[in-house]
C-alpha cells in the first residue's frame, strides 16, 4: 500500500442483507464489472465510473452505524458489479474492518484473477489475509458455453477457486439456475464432481433465474438477450439441488 489514499467507486449500499453472507451483513456493491453475463440483474454496475467515490475509513464509520444489528455471525460483504477491479480499496477496507473486529465476505465472479501476475497475486494475498468468507458465482463450466454467456473465460474462475481450496479459505459457491441455458445435466454434475473436489466449500446455492432486473437493461437502452425465458420451475431447482448434492440450510 503506497500513502496515497485508495479510493472506492460505490455503486450502492443495503443497511440489512440476509442472503449475501453469514447472518446480517451491511452490502457495499463496488461498480464497475468487465463481464457482460446475458442475465445480470445489476447491469447499471457495468461502469465503473457510475460510482460514488469513498475513502475505506469513512465507507467503515458508515457501515458501523448498524453494527449492533449484525449480531455475531454479521458483518460486511463487498459485491458488485465486480469489487476485484478495486483491489486496492478493498484490502483497505477489509483491513480496517478486521483491526475492528468485523467479518468480512468477498462476493466475487473472480474474472479479474490472474495467477500468472505476480503482482496481482501479491495483491490478491494480502487480501486473502483480512477476508474471512469467499462467496464465488461459477455461472457455467464449459468453457464455450461460459464465454457466449459471459463473454469471458472459466478458466482463471476455477483458478480462484482451486486456489482458495489450497490454501483452505472458506468459500461459499453459487449457481443462477437458467432454464435451458444453465441447466443441463452435463454442466452441473461437471459442477458437482469440482464441489466433491474442494474440500473447503462450505456452502452451495442455486439461485433460479429471475427477471427483476430487466428494467434496469431497458432503462440503459441495453437490448435484454434472454427475452421471453422462463424462471425455473420448483422441480427444476430441486432436481439440480439433487445433482449438486445440496442439503437445504437449517
Amino acid at each position: 500500500m503506497t500513502g496515497e489514499k485508495n479510493i472506492g467507486y460505490v455503486h450502492s449500499l443495503e443497511s440489512f442483507g440476509s442472503v449475501d453472507g453469514p447472518g446480517v451483513r451491511y452490502v457495499i456493491f463496488l461498480s464497475g464489472c468487465a463481464m457482460r453475463c446475458q442475465f445480470c440483474h445489476n447491469p447499471d454496475t457495468w461502469d465503473r465510473n457510475s460510482g460514488t467515490p469513498y475513502e475505506a475509513g469513512a465507507l467503515l464509520e458508515k457501515a458501523c452505524k448498524y453494527r449492533s444489528y449484525w449480531g455475531s455471525k454479521g458483518g460486511i460483504t463487498v459485491s458488485g458489479g465486480e469489487p476485484l477491479l478495486q483491489i486496492d480499496f478493498l484490502t483497505e477496507l477489509f483491513t480496517k474492518a478486521k483491526e475492528k473486529g468485523i467479518h468480512t465476505t468477498l462476493d466475487t465472479s473472480a474474472n479479474p484473477f490472474d495467477p500468472d501476475s505476480a503482482e496481482f497475486m501479491e495483491k490478491f494475498e494480502k487480501l486473502m489475509e483480512v477476508t474471512d468468507l469467499v462467496m464465488l458465482d461459477i455461472k457455467e463450466m464449459d468453457p464455450e458455453k461460459h464465454k457466449a454467456l459471459t463473454g469471458q473465460t472459466n478458466e482463471n474462475i476455477l483458478a480462484l477457486a482451486d486456489w482458495l481450496n489450497e490454501h483452505g479459505k472458506p468459500m461459499w459457491i453459487r449457481h443462477v439456475l437458467v432454464p435451458e441455458l444453465t441447466d443441463d445435466e452435463a454442466g452441473l454434475q461437471a459442477l458437482r464432481e469440482k464441489l466433491d473436489r474442494w474440500s473447503n466449500v462450505e456452502r452451495v446455492e442455486i439461485l433460479p433465474y429471475h427477471t427483476l432486473g430487466l428494467f434496469k437493461w431497458q432503462n440503459l437502452g441495453i437490448d435484454y438477450p434472454l427475452e421471453g425465458v422462463r424462471t425455473p420451475t420448483q422441480e427444476e431447482v430441486e432436481k439440480a439441488e439433487k445433482i449438486l448434492g445440496i442439503r437445504k440450510q437449517p
